[in-house]
């Protein structure tokens, strides 16, 4: 018994697909197919209502209903032709196969034929309703119920009078109406759930790729920020050391090993970024993350540099998110990074961080180097990278020459939410 239901059900799964999923498997096939080589549905379904009309002619089933049974033979013959032959074109130019057929239906009930193979004027209709306009389907089923309202008159049933024909065809060519109205409408709703699903693929990629190129910018500026400063301090310990070798050797020691500290410092900042690229590292650092804490030893490593630093705080420490640390850091860390480069021998630099009432933060740097250009024009790509982080938190950095010389950035960046107060860099 067991056995015979297990059989029943692997019959109806079919190697455990339902009987609906296998159905919905093979219409979607067909459609697939019809989309391919649309003109082989075409061919059968007019071959089959060709056949079907000329059979009825030639076995002389017409004469079961006719009104008149006398009607000439070529009549006949061509009407069932011209009933069914133009459904070929039936999905392409629907309106003009209606147009095509109206004669013979005119001629079908006007002799009193009544031929069965009028009722292709209901597969018309359904393909008007699915491809063209409402305004054009009601003109084409007044067209189509016209002649019979002719038949309705001209031969009118002993019992029901001119209603006993009309009403019928009347109801059968609205129900197909409305049925070529039904099957436009579900594919229309399925048509616009594709074109969604398609759209939101697009907004789903346009999405990753507009992330990716955040991140690349990201990583960018974040190589800048590293780069750009350990290697200017690098470059001024180097110089130093050159100029301090010949006549004070202890001091270029003390050159040589504030590079190899600054070097190391880079390389591990380094590999800390570069953790982030690493699929194989999910316990990696999202990204470096430097803070009010570390700016002693950014201070350090500038005046080690040959670049007197002068630190000041005003205001009440309060505390600070991590992102405004993370910002004030890159700052003071690019505007200092420029004094190295730019700023020439016998600069100095200031930098002043004030905490206002309310939350809000400002930084000042200045030096009273030359002041002047990059060369290229500006000082250096730094800027728009100070400029996106300070817009990110809704900040506004302002950087310029002084009047009396040297350069000031300033930072100011409104209040935030606050995290656990940083530990303050002392002069």
């Amino acid at each position: 018994m067991a056995t015979r239901e297990q059989d029943w059900q692997g019959d109806w799964t079919h190697n455990g697909q339902p009987l609906t999923r296998q159905f919905h498997h093979l219409v979607q096939r067909v459609r697939a197919f019809d989309r391919r080589r649309s003109w082989v549905w075409d061919v059968l379904l007019t071959g089959f209502y060709v056949t079907a009309c000329l059979t009825d002619f030639l076995s002389g089933g017409w004469k079961s209903v006719t009104e008149n049974p006398d009607t000439p033979t070529w009549l006949l013959g061509a009407m069932s032709l011209g009933f069914s032959a133009p459904l070929f074109w039936r999905r392409s130019h629907p309106f003009a196969v209606l147009l095509v057929m109206l004669p013979f239906s005119v001629a079908n009930v006007w002799s009193g034929a009544v031929l069965q193979a009028s009722t292709t004027l209901l597969v018309v209709i359904f393909n008007i309703a699915l491809r063209t306009r409402l305004r054009t389907l009601l003109w084409s089923y007044v067209l189509a119920v016209a002649p019979f309202w002719i038949a309705g008159f001209r031969y009118p049933d002993d019992q029901g009078g001119p209603g006993a024909l009309i009403v019928p065809v009347m109801m059968g060519l609205a129900l197909s109406a409305v049925g070529g109205i039904a099957v436009r409408t579900r594919q229309e709703y399925l048509a616009s759930l594709h074109e969604r699903a398609r759209q939101l693929e697009v907004e789903r990629d346009q999405q990753t790729q507009l992330a990716a190129a955040a991140e690349r910018t990201r990583i960018a500026r974040e190589m800048h920020d590293i780069i750009g400063h350990n290697l200017s301090v690098i470059t001024g310990l180097a110089d130093g050391g050159s100029y301090a070798a010949a006549k004070s050797p202890e001091r270029a020691a003390q050159a040589l090993e504030a590079i190899g500290t600054t070097s190391r410092q880079a390389l591990t900042e380094l590999r800390r970024l570069l953790d982030v690229l690493r699929e194989e590292a999910p316990t990696a650092e999202l990204t470096p993350q430097p803070s009010l804490r570390d700016l002693d030893h950014l201070i350090e490593g500038v005046r080690s540099a040959s670049l007197p630093v002068r630190i000041k705080t005003h205001g009440r420490p309060h505390p600070v998110s991590t992102g405004t640390q993370i910002t004030i850091y890159r700052v003071i860390q690019e505007a200092l990074t420029n004094t190295l480069k730019h700023a020439g021998p016998g600069a100095t630099s200031q930098v002043s961080i004030s905490y206002e009432d309310g939350g809000a933060v400002t930084v000042t740097v200045t030096d009273t180097g030359r002041g002047g250009p990059h060369p290229n024009g500006t000082r250096g790509r730094g800027l728009t990278g100070m400029r996106e982080r300070t817009a990110l938190y809704k900040g506004t950095l302002e950087a310029g020459p002084l009047p009396t010389g040297g350069w000031r950035v300033h930072l100011h960046l409104p209040a935030t939410q606050a995290l656990p107060a940083p530990k303050e860099a002392t002069p």
